[in-house]
């Protein structure tokens, strides 16, 4: 088992959540991917979409895969200016790569924010550290382990 897969059972278990980590049979690098890998509707799954602060800080948006991030919103919430996160700044400080951001087991902890229509679902697919492993989650339990602030921060995308 690599180290992300690892990391995200680990923070899963810490959390007394009991999700199966489930390998796809093709990438789920996208949302689109893991949807059709899941067999879920393309909003039931988790984009963990990272931007950057003027203040040099990651700011972690939980976010529909129907859904885009509004940046003008998203930085209002983060109370200041934001940009996209490089590759090797989310690697450094989340310990995943792009494509594999899970919601939780971060290297440094982060000021998460959740969508609002993730809320609609019984259950959400989120990444679990890797560009092929998910996990089902009820949403309001990954509110709560993530700590996130629901609002709202998308536009269709």
């Amino acid at each position: 088992m690599s180290k992300s897969l690892t990391r995200v059972q680990n923070a899963l278990t810490q959390a007394g959540v009991s999700a199966q980590i489930v390998q796809t049979p093709a990438s789920a690098r996208t949302a689109a991917e893991a949807a059709a890998a899941v067999g879920g509707v393309l909003d039931q799954i988790v984009k963990s979409i990272l931007f950057a602060g003027q203040n040099g800080g990651l700011y972690l948006f939980l976010t529909a895969g129907g859904q885009q991030v509004d940046l003008a919103k998203a930085a209002a919430l983060a109370g200041q200016p934001l940009q996209r996160a490089e590759a090797a700044v989310v690697r450094q400080v989340t310990g995943f790569a792009i494509g594999g951001v899970s919601p939780l087991g971060h290297l440094s902890p982060l000021p998460i924010w959740m969508d609002p229509h993730l809320m609609a679902f019984a259950q959400v697919w989120a990444a679990a550290g890797t560009p092929q492993h998910v996990f089902a989650i009820a949403p309001t339990t990954l509110q709560h382990v993530t700590q996130a602030i629901v609002a709202t921060f998308t536009q269709n995308a």
